[in-house]
């Protein structure tokens, strides 16, 4: 049964809650290697999740060829000539992605008569949804499994809960209200140390707001992955496939989560806005080097904690106050992403229920389009968590070393696994293994790094065991 259904009572085999990147990637994977019916189900009236709701000026922090569904690109190879992603693959804006997901439900999933989409409905339970706009309920006849595509969810600027006070007489908004009122402040307060600040920040300046009048407060410093080595396209491979060899060398020789960082920084692949201030934090954002001397320019940063309340001409933060001009505006970048809104990790397939959750790091779409690969593949569950171990989203540097080891069993188990490795290789979702698998024989010099990778892949899996025995005795 294909479109919208508005009834009381409804069939189906696999009921995905949730129409965001997750549950479309695993959608759009279950359409082509079964014969099931799909049920779409999402509170939002249009498929593509948060990107429903992102700020106008937003674009994807890595390549638009490594985001979305597997069966669809979402842009192409060009290289963007101009700004601070010049010289790198294309990155999609937030109205690019939501028209994107548009297509891929309107012009693939729907047409195939194995998809029914049910918007603006909320998941209550028992595979029961109730429509927000009627209230009536609807009960699902799930015959194979419900997908819990919502366990990552993200707290996004205009739907977050602020966790500091705005006093009457000051104006504080969301990014999304931004565009509107540029021109009506002469100063700019952007609260937040994440993409989104950095994002707000970098549009600031790029619309002629003078450095000297935008106040950054930073409640902690982050570690920011160098966008030079996301590059997954062959003409980027000695750079890329290079850099990813020194990284795994970099895992094998650190003594600790925050000598790894620092050796991250050495070669060149994690950044930092301050060179002065070590980042306690990462959370995943990608950055160009311009990008990073255009936020250097910002020098008004404050660094007092997070924000707790904010009155006509004072800052009140955790560990001081600043005072400001009348005429700022405040811009709350404040919401925490996916790491502000995670469930803790479960077992991604349980029985009748499967859990989509982060397999691959730090590749979310590709996570959910592997796990409907293995749905179809493999008959149990055992033999599917096997490829599936959670990967724990946490900020600090102990936490990143450990998500490492989930990550690093999860690519064992796939490449040892001769149909799982050839799905792998081929899939355009994943930053490294596609761009891998395109060598010949015949290329030397590339296959010459292919194979020094494999040996410090070794080296640094051994290693991250006896970090997280270190990690582990310090905790005791």
């Amino acid at each position: 049964m294909g479109g919208t259904a508005s009834m009381s009572s409804l069939e189906t085999d696999y009921l995905i809650v949730g129409a965001g990147a997750s549950g479309l990637a695993f959608a759009d994977e279950m359409l082509l290697r079964s014969d099931a019916h799909l049920t779409l189900v999402d509170r939002r009236p249009a498929p593509g999740g948060h990107w429903n709701d992102a700020y106008s000026f937003v674009r994807l922090h890595q390549p638009s060829v490594m985001y979305g569904v597997g069966s669809r690109e979402l842009g192409d190879q060009t290289v963007d000539r101009d700004g601070p992603n010049a010289g790198f693959l294309g990155l999609a804006s937030g109205q690019e992605v939501t028209d994107y997901f548009h297509k891929v439900l309107e012009e693939y999933l729907l047409p195939s008569g194995r998809v029914t989409w049910l918007p603006a409905h909320d998941f209550v339970g028992d595979n029961t949804l109730r429509n927000l706009e009627t209230g009536e309920t609807l009960k699902i006849d799930v015959r194979r499994k419900t997908v819990n595509a919502a366990h990552l969810t993200n707290s996004i600027p205009t739907t977050h809960t602020r966790n500091f006070e705005v006093a009457p007489g000051v104006a504080c908004v969301p990014p999304n209200e931004l565009p509107g009122l540029l021109g009506n402040f002469g100063h700019y307060t952007v609260l937040g140390n994440g993409k989104t600040a950095m994002d707000t920040c970098i549009w600031l300046l790029s619309q002629g707001v003078p450095a000297e009048n935008i106040r950054w407060v930073i409640s902690r410093d982050c570690w920011l992955w160098n966008r030079a080595f996301t590059q997954p396209e062959d003409r980027f491979f000695e750079v890329v496939f290079r850099g990813f060899l020194n990284r795994q060398r970099a895992i094998a020789e650190a003594t600790s989560p925050e000598d790894m960082a620092l050796r991250f920084e050495q070669i060149g692949m994690w950044m930092r806005v301050d060179p002065d201030i070590e980042p306690t934090v990462y959370r995943g954002a990608t950055m160009s080097e311009r990008e990073i001397e255009m936020l250097r320019t910002i020098e008004d940063t404050v660094r007092l904690g997070r924000a707790r309340r904010i009155v006509p001409g004072t800052l009140h933060l955790e560990r001081g106050q600043v005072s400001a001009p009348v005429d700022m505006l405040y811009i709350d970048c404040t919401a925490s992403a996916v790491h502000g809104s995670v469930s803790p990790p479960v077992s991604v397939f349980q029985g009748n229920t499967i859990v989509l959750q982060m397999i691959r790091f730090p590749q979310i779409p590709f996570s959910a389009a592997l796990t409907a690969y293995l749905e179809t593949l493999l008959e149990t569950d055992t033999e599917k968590n096997r490829f599936t171990e959670p990967i724990a989203l946490e900020e600090s540097m102990e936490g990143f070393v450990r998500a490492l080891v989930p990550d690093f069993t999860n690519r064992l188990n796939a490449s040892m696994h001769p149909e799982v490795r050839r799905w792998v290789n081929a899939s355009r979702l994943d930053i490294y293994a596609h761009t891998g698998a395109r060598v010949t024989r015949e290329d030397t010099a590339k296959r010459a790094i292919l194979n020094d990778l494999r040996e410090a892949n070794f080296a640094a899996a051994a290693n991250l065991t006896k970090l997280i025995a270190d990690l582990n005795l310090r905790a005791a």
